[in-house]
């Protein structure tokens, strides 16, 4: 091969490489309002904050009732794992119908979790291997058609 196919192909292959890399990031979660902060303030019932940011993605079933909302912008970074920016939570305190006390927490706030690795062991779980799993499962599922 020639030089000059040679250096053609290499350009080619950088450049089909390089079009593989995206650069994007998409919104998750809530998209709150500028000055969240300030017009939180201003909210005194449940239905106010409603309608001002909307219906929360998270109650609490223990103890106090907290509202919690969460959004963050998820970077796409071409082959890389994607990364988080501008992760803002909300927490609301409500007691029958009001805004108790609320807390606006950002990126500095949050603290970093770190997921383990491998998988979660469950107490007293039965392991199967392929041949068990296929004859535990036989006569699980009705035939095809039968509509049962």
């Amino acid at each position: 091969m020639e030089r000059g196919k040679v250096k053609k192909l290499f350009v080619l292959l950088g450049l089909c490489c390089l079009m593989g890399c995206t650069f994007q990031t998409k919104h998750r979660g809530y998209v709150f309002p500028n000055k969240l902060e300030e017009q939180v303030q201003e909210i005194k019932t449940t239905s106010q904050l409603i309608e001002k940011i909307g219906a929360p993605q998270v109650k609490t079933v223990y103890g106090d009732e907290v509202w919690i909302y969460f959004g963050a912008d998820e970077n796409y970074r071409g082959p890389l794992a994607p990364t988080f920016t501008n992760e803002t939570v909300l927490l609301a305190w409500i007691k029958g119908g009001r805004v108790v006390k609320t807390q606006v927490l950002y990126d500095a706030d949050l603290p970093d979790v770190v997921l383990a690795k491998g998988e979660t062991e469950i107490p007293a779980a039965i392991e199967l291997n392929a041949i068990e799993e296929l004859f535990n499962n036989i006569g699980r599922f009705s035939p095809a058609g039968l509509g049962q």
